[in-house]
């Protein structure tokens, strides 16, 4: 063999294997993903009103008066998706410990009776969780309830309808979509402007 028919395989063989991994492959995949799963393979998108307003896969801050809240961000911009990530901060470290203790005190300010759950408290691995457990949105009852204007038992059974089980009754834990909840909140008690 000389080196002119080696290099010529070798670039044959680059030509081929970048068409057929790098164009057809993704094209198949992506073209299989729109004919089989079309919601999923766009990114589960919600839309209000003709217009997109968020995900059912990414989380996302909910500030305003009379909205259940997410799970503190881990990122630098809360909720910025360019730049998710945890904070890689070990159990020890003084400001995930510093972070987790002012979180506390301000969840304490809005229901000072109840156990404070630790996913209001601490963010997910990716900065992103677009889910509650139960007990964090029950936490919340009390404050949104007042701020809507609304009966806590109403409210109670609106997160219960909104509260997903574990998936395929075994995975996981049972957890309430904080955007797919408002919206409903949203349309069963508009805020009054």
């Amino acid at each position: 063999m000389n080196l002119t028919h080696n290099l010529v395989v070798a670039t044959l063989m680059t030509i081929v294997t970048t068409v057929i991994l790098g164009l057809i492959y993704p094209l198949v995949v992506t073209g299989l993903a729109q004919v089989l799963f079309p919601d999923q393979a766009n990114g589960q998108l919600i839309e209000r009103d003709g217009r997109i307003v968020g995900s059912r896969i990414i989380g996302q801050g909910f500030s305003s008066e009379g909205y259940f809240r997410s799970r503190p961000s881990a990122t630098a911009v809360p909720y910025d998706a360019s730049n998710s990530g945890g904070s890689q901060y070990g159990p020890t470290n003084k400001k995930l410990i510093d972070a987790v203790t002012a979180n506390v005190e301000a969840a304490r300010k809005e229901n000072p009776t109840a156990p404070v759950p630790i996913d209001l408290v601490t963010a997910s691995a990716s900065g992103f969780d677009p889910h509650l457990s139960p007990a964090a949105a029950d936490f919340q009852v009390l404050r949104v309830a007042r701020e809507r204007g609304m009966s806590e038992a109403d409210l109670r059974q609106l997160v219960r309808t909104h509260t997903e089980g574990r998936q395929l009754g075994f995975l996981g834990e049972a957890r309430v979509n904080v955007l797919e909840l408002n919206l409903a909140l949203d349309r069963e008690r508009p805020m009054k402007k």
